[in-house]
């Protein structure tokens, strides 16, 4: 366990190390030059997506938690859809629906007779277009938990506050807010550390930030030391987002008395029940209908003229990276989670959690992280067999698939371990008892008494991490073979090459692939309402699946 731990920290130290190295005269040019600007849109953009996903996250979060209206039941499951819908793929279809030749600014101009420069349009390629479309599709991870923690307060508080005469929104920003404070800040954490890993959309915006600046840092003046140095600094502002997360749960002391007792609900009418519905249908239309229609309108049209073979061939290659990676991460997830279950100490927890921090990580640092020492090895074997034996053994790992899943496993294993080990820990120690009692060792016991048990969290992990690489876009791009092409690389290659329809159709797609996580989701809160109604009853129960052990990223 320690070994492949230290293997898969191996990315991080790297960057960490980089700080440390002897400076270079890259690093004073990026100071003097671009650096200040890279922080403040990078910081822009995490403080625009948080107002955004707060706003929309928590608005609908309690909408739907206590008003009644119509098509509220359909909202619940159906305001998670945005998920599917990776930034960078809405970040190219709202540009071909608004740009001067879309079809909405060629409408308008055919409709009132206007020219090109007649009238104000808002830029959709600009900071404040990037933080609407990051917002319209991580909003969900907000709403997710603070419904979940609206769902889970106390209903006494809440009817008190009721009988004193408060509305739906005085009870919102005077009680319910402060108690889902903890949640709420989970889920702020999550959209801004996603936000600050962006790439595909701020580089097709061309705005400058970090992220961006490590691709030109690396590629346009081939300093991968000062790309290095920049990720630590991207690394340390993820990292900031951490331990405030950390430090606002810690601090929080919320705790249910009393028994069971109805929810307050508002029954909403008119007027009323029209906003309600409206705000809760905007969000889910802009997030995912129009982008959705726009992107299966695009791929009808373009359908008959592409090379539906090449397509395959990318639907392939993509299906079986993922795939691999997926089975290798659920190993790894398996023996990492069962390994700390036989042995609960603080040391075995503290190496699990470490080979589970590369999530938060984006996927630019994690990619300069694993090209440094896996170039290092290949040039210092190489320097070796050329002196010793007049031999050339080439790049063994680097630009390789072996160095491209190695990112991958390191990026996405805490979403397979995080899963896992909720399946796991809903098993009593007793049935570990009882089949070493029978003379059953620990992998005999895991495979005939634990695996069976644990399927469901074992297939949600492998589909989690398999849906998750499909989408992945930085480490892809940096780390991939030559000539060797993925759905999401080759719909970001044909959209920065404005060949926006022909995108459509891999974007299309991932967006397909991805509501794979969204249906998981989707379930998990069904199970959680069917939980609170059992709880309702009086009855036990020993979890409440609606907490955040499902949502991956984790998840």
């Amino acid at each position: 366990m320690i070994l492949i731990t230290a293997l898969l920290a191996v990315p991080l130290a790297v960057i960490v190390a980089s700080v440390f190295w002897p400076d270079k005269s890259t690093w004073s040019h990026l100071a003097d030059t671009v650096l200040a600007d890279y922080v403040v849109n990078s910081a822009s953009l995490a403080i625009g997506v948080g107002l955004g996903t707060f706003v929309l996250g928590t608005g609908t979060a309690w909408l739907l938690s206590v008003c009644e209206f119509p098509g509220r039941r359909v909202f619940e499951w159906a305001l998670l859809l945005p998920l599917a819908m990776p930034a960078y793929i809405i970040a190219y279809t709202y540009t071909g629906l608004l740009d001067a030749a879309g079809p909405v600014q060629s409408t308008l101009r055919a409709v009132t007779g206007w020219s090109l420069g007649d009238y104000p349009f808002p830029e959709i390629r600009s900071l404040g277009g990037a933080i609407v479309m990051l917002t319209l599709v991580l909003y969900p991870y907000v709403y997710m938990l603070s419904r979940a923690a609206f769902l889970e307060q106390s209903a006494s508080a809440l009817n008190v506050a009721r009988s004193l005469g408060l509305s739906p929104w005085p009870m919102f920003r005077r009680v319910a807010l402060p108690l889902a404070r903890p949640s709420i800040v989970a889920g702020l954490s999550l959209a801004i550390m996603e936000t600050l890993a962006d790439y595909g959309t701020v580089k097709y915006f061309g705005i400058p930030t970090l992220t961006t600046g490590i691709f030109r840092t690396w590629f346009g003046l081939n300093d991968v030391l000062a790309a290095a140095q920049l990720s630590a600094l991207l690394l340390t502002l993820v990292f900031t987002v951490i331990v405030v997360e950390r430090l606002s749960r810690r601090q929080a002391r919320y705790h249910h008395h009393g028994q069971w007792q109805a929810r307050p609900s508002f029954p909403l009418h008119g007027g009323k029940a029209a906003l309600a519905f409206l705000a809760c249908a905007l969000p889910l239309v802009l997030g995912f209908v129009v982008p959705s229609l726009q992107l299966l309108a695009w791929s009808i049209e373009i359908t008959p003229r592409s090379d539906l073979l090449e397509f395959a061939a990318l639907i392939g290659r993509s299906l079986g990276l993922a795939g691999a990676t997926a089975l290798l991460a659920l190993l790894l997830a398996v023996f990492l989670a069962y390994g700390h279950r036989l042995m609960p100490g603080r040391l075995i927890a503290t190496v699990t959690r470490i080979a589970g921090m590369g999530y938060a990580v984006p996927g630019t640092v994690i990619a300069v992280g694993v090209i440094i020492p896996f170039a290092a090895f290949d040039n210092t074997l190489d320097a070796f067999l050329r002196t010793q034996f007049g031999v050339s053994s080439g790049l063994l790992l680097s630009g390789t698939l072996a160095a491209l899943i190695f990112a991958y496993l390191v990026r996405f294993l805490a979403v397979s371990l995080n899963t896992v080990e909720a399946g796991l820990g809903r098993i009593r120690p007793s049935m570990d008892e009882a089949a070493w009692s029978m003379g059953a060792p620990a992998g005999q016991t895991l495979w005939r008494v634990h695996i069976p048990l644990i399927r469901g969290s074992l297939l949600t992990a492998a589909l989690l991490v398999f849906v998750d690489v499909l989408k992945e876009l930085p480490a892809t791009l940096v780390l991939r073979p030559f000539d060797f092409n993925t759905l999401a690389v080759r719909a970001f290659e044909l959209a920065s090459d404005e060949r926006l329809r022909e995108a459509a159709l891999p974007a299309l797609a991932i967006v397909a692939t991805g509501l794979i996580p969204v249906v998981l989701v989707s379930r998990s809160i069904t199970r959680a309402r069917g939980h609170e109604c059992t709880t309702a009853r009086g009855e036990s129960a020993d979890e409440h699946p609606a907490a955040t052990g499902e949502l991956r990223r984790g998840g």
